[in-house]
């Protein structure tokens, strides 16, 4: 009688039927390149550790894995900061609520290599925006704002903005309106409504948001090498080079292992601070 328990009745077996597609593309698109690189790293032939020894023993590795960490950090708040108006702004629009998302999910349309050579156009020396600057009298000679960190930084939160926008601006949808309401029969202003009512209950969003512009950031590699060059050298460039230049493929396993082990670090002590259930909305 125990052992007919525990097998599942024809309708609880429909879940596990549904996400057995899915689950199966993850372990076999995923997990088993993973478990590659966890083997190559390792194993080389035998087992050993000189990959990784070398890496944390080459000041040049770990300058760049912690200077590709600072750029997505501060591409993760640029983001933040320039995407919870414009998310915040069509939660509230009502008639051209449409037309401003279609503005929003447009870049979607083009490739990310012709947005960013779009930019190189726009940031060389004799491009439009420094011919701009000249033209009102705001600087004498051109500035280089390409083959640098701000380049990159430019370039990267052009292509995130849409993955900050649209998970605040899902939550801010689905907050109700009648909170804000009652905050004012309270007393309260625009301002502390906002700040006691809106932004508390947008959590959610913000900490989706962030997540997905911080972890595509880690990996980006063809704004870095176009907008930033040799000078501005990111993780996933480095493996690039090891791969296709050095053809060193045990060592870029193990850098991309690391890229890896620090970023499920970093997302644990977010979710250990934020507290998980509150970004699910559950708090």
């Amino acid at each position: 009688m125990s052992a007919l328990r525990l097998i599942p009745k024809a309708e609880n077996r429909r879940p596990i039927l549904l996400i057995c597609p899915a689950l199966f593309v993850l372990l076999l698109f995923y997990l088993y390149p993973v478990l590659r690189l966890f083997s190559s790293s390792f194993f080389d032939p035998d087992f050993t550790l000189k990959h990784y020894i070398y890496f944390f023993k080459n000041p040049l590795y770990s300058e760049i894995l912690f200077k590709t960490f600072t750029i997505a950090l501060w591409v993760t708040v640029v983001s933040l900061i320039l995407s919870y108006p414009v998310a915040y702004f069509l939660a509230e629009a009502k008639g051209k609520a449409q037309l401003l998302m279609l503005c929003i999910i447009l870049p979607f349309w083009t490739s990310l290599l012709v947005r960013t050579y779009a930019w190189m156009v726009l940031l060389q020396l004799n491009g439009i925006i420094n011919k701009g600057l000249m033209g009102m009298g705001l600087i004498s000679e051109p500035i280089h704002l390409m083959y640098n960190t701000l380049g990159v930084m430019v370039g990267m939160v052009h292509v995130l903005l849409p993955f900050m926008v649209l998970p605040i601006y899902s939550v801010l949808k689905g907050i109700d309106k009648d909170l804000k309401l009652a905050a004012y029969t309270l007393g309260a202003n625009e301002l502390k409504a906002f700040l006691k009512v809106t932004l508390p209950l947008s959590l959610p969003g913000i900490g989706a948001g962030v997540i997905f512009v911080f972890v595509l950031s880690l990996g980006f590699f063809i704004t870095p090498a176009l907008l930033g060059g040799p000078k501005v050298t990111m993780i996933a460039n480095l493996i690039e080079s090891q791969i296709n230049t050095l053809n060193n493929w045990n060592f870029a396993a193990a850098i991309a292992l690391v890229l890896l082990a620090f970023t499920i670090l970093i997302l644990g002590a977010f979710f250990k601070v934020i507290n998980i259930d509150r970004l699910a909305g559950k708090g």
